[in-house]
């Protein structure tokens, strides 16, 4: 049951984090980014060459791990985007006990675009994306001079020689050169964080004025709700095509017409998983216990358990249509996938991924218990790193050595690996922590605070 809240229960002023609360895992987070941050950076270019020297393999592989990495952990804030939008288009009352939470965990997805901008220059994009190389080719546009694609006539007039190319594939990235070129690629990826990055902190904002206004009625709440609607299609393309264009553009020839959807219903789940880990931490810190009780853990928890159901039917749906279809472009993908030892991850991720949590969360009373859902929302992480790790990490060896596999334990992959995951790690931990000491806890001058706090279900 819920616990029964008045209005003399909940502090005028909100919950604040106590001076220095957070200050060790920030510094010990921060301080990790630092120093990761100036490693990766030199694994990322110092290994590079251009003209006729070949480009350090190592380079390559550091390469995958900063966009595994960076994939995993961009889809927490992609995650609580999406609970944001929809708490807020729904006009939901449980949810404003955990809104600022999701608040919080929304607007670290602009400052996730700064580990982005490696993605931006040639020295990295060589050794992720083929068609990039096969289109600097053409134009003769040295990658160290590429900048100059951005000229878009003269790249316009130079993919045309794409349509009678001698390559196998030449004619492929001809029917594709409307999506994917060197300036329209370039100006989605600022997009994707400028726009969305903007969305979520104007809502932001509207909620923590209203901490502050002694009147606050329903006016901000009405208009949260019309410009989260006006928001949704911005986060809808947004984790889409940034899916395309980071992940299904490390093999140009493979399509899928869900794996927007497949991305999304990752980012989903696992935003929920963090926030139900982050509320369960604050409460036993002593913060939100008058606001939120495990009733609402039981909703999250629902919810957790339908994308849990959600991202199972849109991998499966995604490999069945493939299969019965049965084009090489398409079975590439999964026969990638399944040679060697990569079937093993593939097989442990239908069975972690989905038949495990499923019987976990199906039980009301595990999702009402803390101390059970911690270790399955951990357990979800680990599972999702994996579904990400095998997006790209297989990617790895045909784009490096023109077939060959590269396993994790080859050629200290698996050190790259560790590094850039606990590099872009701490980054993020690092702007999500410090977002709770700047702000009350929940908002706390919602008319809808009391029917949040007394929610049964």
């Amino acid at each position: 049951m819920g616990h029964f809240i008045t209005s003399k229960d909940i502090p005028a002023n909100g919950e604040h984090l106590a001076k220095g609360g957070l200050k060790l895992p920030i510094l010990i987070s921060g301080l990790v980014a630092i120093v990761g941050l100036i490693i990766s950076l030199y694994l990322l270019f110092s290994g590079n060459a251009f003209n006729n020297k070949p480009a350090d393999i190592n380079a390559g592989r550091f390469a995958y791990s900063w966009l595994f990495a960076f994939i995993f952990f961009v889809s927490f804030p992609l995650g609580g985007c999406f609970w944001l939008l929809l708490h807020h288009l729904s006009n939901s009352g449980w949810g404003v006990s955990v809104r600022r939470v999701m608040e919080n965990l929304a607007t670290v997805f602009p400052w996730m675009g700064l580990l982005a901008i490696p993605f931006l220059f040639p020295e990295v994009q060589q050794h992720l994306f083929e068609w990039m190389n096969s289109h600097r080719e053409i134009m003769g546009v040295e990658p160290s001079k590429s900048m100059s694609i951005l000229n878009a006539d003269m790249y316009a007039n130079a993919t045309k020689e794409l349509h009678h190319g001698t390559g196998t594939f030449d004619h492929m990235l001809y029917k594709k050169a409307f999506y994917m070129n060197l300036p329209a690629w370039l100006i989605r990826m600022v997009l994707y964080f400028v726009a969305l990055g903007a969305s979520m902190i104007i809502l932001k904002k509207i909620s923590v004025n209203q901490d502050h206004d002694e009147n606050p009625g329903i006016k901000r709440l009405i208009r949260a709700r019309k410009l989260s609607a006006a928001f949704l299609p911005i986060f809808a393309l947004t984790v889409t095509f940034l899916a395309f264009d980071l992940l299904k553009g490390l093999d140009f020839k493979w399509f899928s017409t869900m794996y927007g959807v497949y991305f999304f219903a990752g980012c989903a789940l696992n935003g929920m998983a963090l926030l139900i880990l982050t509320t369960i931490v604050l409460r036993r810190m002593g913060y939100l216990n008058q606001i939120m009780s495990p009733e609402h853990h039981h909703i999250m928890g629902k919810l957790t358990f339908a994308f849990v159901v959600f991202w199972a039917y849109i991998s499966f749906s995604q490999f069945f249509l493939i299969w019965y279809a049965n084009i090489t472009e398409e079975t590439s993908y999964f026969l990638l996938r399944n040679t060697e030892n990569w079937n093993i991850a593939s097989i442990a991720l239908v069975i972690g991924h989905f038949a495990i949590p499923f019987l976990l969360l199906m039980r009301a009373d595990v999702k009402k218990k803390p101390g059970l859902m911690i270790p399955i929302m951990i357990y979800l992480f680990v599972l999702h790193a994996l579904d990400h790790y095998l997006i790209v990490a297989p990617e790895r060896g045909p784009s490096l050595t023109g077939g060959k596999h590269l396993f994790p334990t080859s050629g200290g992959s698996v050190i790259y690996d560790l590094l850039a995951f606990a590099t872009v790690g701490s980054f993020f931990l690092w702007f999500y922590l410090r977002s709770f000491t700047k702000n009350s806890l929940y908002p706390n001058r919602d008319p809808r605070i009391l029917e949040s706090a007394n929610l049964f279900n």
